[in-house]
């Protein structure tokens, strides 16, 4: 079984929303996508890394304001441009 580094392990962002991405499609597993998370609050993430040969790769959480009716976070980043994102190096020994 392989070993699986992320750092920084936690991550603080100043927005509601969430997208994240991956280097790695072809090995890597994000549950979920696109989210929500309250100010203050948590939003958990599993990332699963099915067979493959080991090697560094990123996650990209991308970040975005949206106003408290908003419903669904994969349209509001089809429609607005992200206020940041933050790369996450990831290494599988």
């Amino acid at each position: 079984m392989a070993a699986l580094a992320v750092d920084p392990p936690a991550l603080q962002v100043p927005a509601s929303a969430f997208k994240i991405r991956s280097s790695n499609n072809e090995n890597y597993r994000l549950k979920p996508v696109y989210g929500f998370v309250e100010p203050g609050a948590a939003s958990p993430v599993e990332v699963t890394r099915t067979n493959g040969p080991p090697k560094d790769d990123k996650l990209v959480v991308q970040f975005i304001e949206v106003p408290a009716e908003a419903t669904d976070a994969q349209e509001v980043f089809k429609s607005g441009v992200p206020q940041g994102e933050v790369i996450l190096p990831m290494s599988a020994q």
